[in-house]
Order: C-alpha cells, then sequence, then structure tokens
C-alpha cells in the first residue's frame, strides 16, 4: 500500500526529467530531506534566512517544480520551501501506508516543524494549488499551532470530482501538445512552462498511489480554522461549483476569505500564474487578527 513506480525504468525515466525541469529553477537553493513517520520528504528551499516563511504544496502529481515560475518573485523576500507531496511523484519517498485524512495532516505537520526547526520562526504560511490545497486546509481545520495563514488555489474538498474533471484534464492535455503560437490563441498563461512540465506529468503516470479519498469539508472544520484564510477559486472549475462555494463560506466565518477568478479553470495557476504570486504575497503580508 505504498506509492512507487511501476518498474525501475518509469522511475529512472521520471528522474531524468525532473533533473533537467530542475535546472529551470531561477534562484539558488538547498535540498532538504525531512523525515516524517511516512518517509522522507524532499523540500526545496530558497530565498533569505531571514525571511517569513513560506511552504508551497503542489496540485496532484505536480511536484515542487510546479512551482519553478512563481519562485524567483516569492523567494525575494521571504524563505520558500517547495515540497515533493508524499505518496505522488516526487522526490519523496513513501515508506508507510497514508489511510486516512489525519495520516495526510500528520504529515503535514510533520513537514511544518522540519521546516521550522532551527530558524527562530514559529509559524509558517501555507500555499497550495488543487490537492495541496486540501491538504493544507485539512490539517488548518484540526490544528493551526504552527500556520500563521493559508492561501489555496482551486482546491479539492468542496464538491465531488467526477466525470466533468476527466474531460477537463483530457482536453488539457491535448492543449500540451499544440505548438506554443497556437497554445497562446487557445489557452491563457505562457505555453513555455505547459511544453516544460508536459514530459513531468506523462511520465509521473507511471507511478502508483495509494492515497485516502480526499473528503469534503464540513462547515464545522472550515469555521474552525483561526488564522487568514483566503480562498481562491475559478470561476469555471470542474471540481466544484465555485459560485456556491463563494456562497457558503462568505459568510461562515470572519477568518475566511472567497476570491473567485473570472475566466479561468481548474488550471488557475497556469492561466494566471501572476494573480498566483500576488495572492501568495499577499496572504504572507495579513497579520494575525486581519
Amino acid at each position: 500500500m505504498l506509492g512507487e513506480f511501476i518498474d525501475k525504468k518509469a522511475a529512472l525515466r521520471f528522474s531524468a526529467v525532473y533533473d533537467e525541469i530542475l535546472r529551470k529553477w531561477p534562484v539558488p537553493a538547498e535540498e532538504l530531506e525531512i523525515e516524517t513517520r511516512f518517509g522522507p520528504t524532499r523540500v526545496r528551499r530558497c530565498g533569505p534566512e531571514d525571511g517569513p516563511p513560506i511552504v508551497l504544496l503542489p496540485g496532484g502529481m505536480g511536484t515542487s517544480l510546479s512551482w519553478y515560475p512563481h519562485i524567483a518573485e516569492l523567494a525575494a523576500r521571504h524563505r520558500v520551501h517547495a515540497v515533493d507531496t508524499i505518496g505522488e511523484p516526487g522526490r519523496s519517498v513513501q515508506t508507510a501506508p497514508i489511510e486516512s485524512t489525519e495520516d495526510c495532516a500528520d504529515w503535514l505537520a510533520e513537514v511544518i516543524e522540519g521546516v521550522l526547526a532551527g530558524t527562530g520562526h514559529e509559524k509558517v504560511h501555507l500555499a497550495g494549488v488543487s490537492r495541496g490545497g486540501w491538504l493544507i486546509l485539512n490539517l488548518a481545520s484540526r490544528t493551526t499551532d504552527r500556520i500563521a495563514g493559508v492561501v489555496t488555489f482551486d482546491a479539492a474538498g468542496f464538491g465531488v470530482i467526477g466525470r466533468s474533471f476527466i474531460w477537463w484534464s483530457f482536453r488539457e492535455i491535448f492543449r500540451w501538445f499544440l505548438p506554443k503560437w497556437l497554445l497562446r490563441l487557445v489557452a491563457s498563461g505562457d505555453p513555455d512552462v505547459r511544453h516544460t512540465v508536459r514530459p513531468l506529468l506523462f511520465s509521473a503516470l507511471k507511478y502508483k498511489q495509494q492515497l485516502p479519498e480526499m473528503h469534503l469539508f464540513s462547515d464545522d472544520e472550515l469555521y474552525s480554522i483561526d488564522v487568514p484564510t483566503r480562498i481562491v477559486v475559478a470561476e469555471r472549475s470542474v471540481i466544484h461549483d465555485s459560485r456556491a462555494v463563494a456562497a457558503r463560506l462568505e459568510s461562515l466565518s470572519p477568518h475566511l476569505r472567497v476570491e473567485v477568478v473570472p475566466k479561468t479553470t481548474h488550471g488557475l495557476s497556469l492561466e494566471k500564474p501572476e494573480l498566483v504570486t500576488a495572492r501568495v504575497l499577499e496572504a504572507v503580508s495579513v497579520k494575525p487578527g486581519v
């Protein structure tokens, strides 16, 4: 019941592609291996040592490398930690089963403790895309002892993921094979990014995940989050009804702030990278209680 590649050849292929994309990481960084009870977790750290710490979680199958277009600006003044999620393709190595949402929360809490160790900081800001956003909210709904603030981008956990997501995924994959000049006409965002991460995505498809289902958040869970939390959703999301999410959350808690981004899909982080970077920086600047 551990996540792993189907064979050694697939693992080596993924690793080679990973290394190739890693060359695009725009600032000097160091690789950390944080021990957790589910296995060593790879974290890429960059930015000034005294900067406010940020932890970045990717979407499913995305790896920490999916954040590379945002890193230069984020790491200019902040200590940024980009995570390869345990149980998914990446440089983290799962050694124990993750069997429940509680296990998911425990893993992330241990990663945060490892990030903060010896830094002099007591809390981190968390930012996550899709499944990464779900992992963050899943932890924050249980404890915010080490969390200063949260921002998520079209996070899972607000609707049942079904056929609409599958059809959207197929359409997106088709677009990624279009020449850059045509991709610019049919999709928002930088076509270079899609072409860069495309081989990583396809090599990651040979990884077998063994992860628990992402549950839907209850009102009580979301109400219990007591730190500044910005939930950014795509207007045309295929994993939930964005307007319904906004209507539900706007009056639920003074700590929750919802933003619906017009004319975007579940690929929001690719379609509006400048907005994603700006919202992370804005979230870090918000003081507790504001």
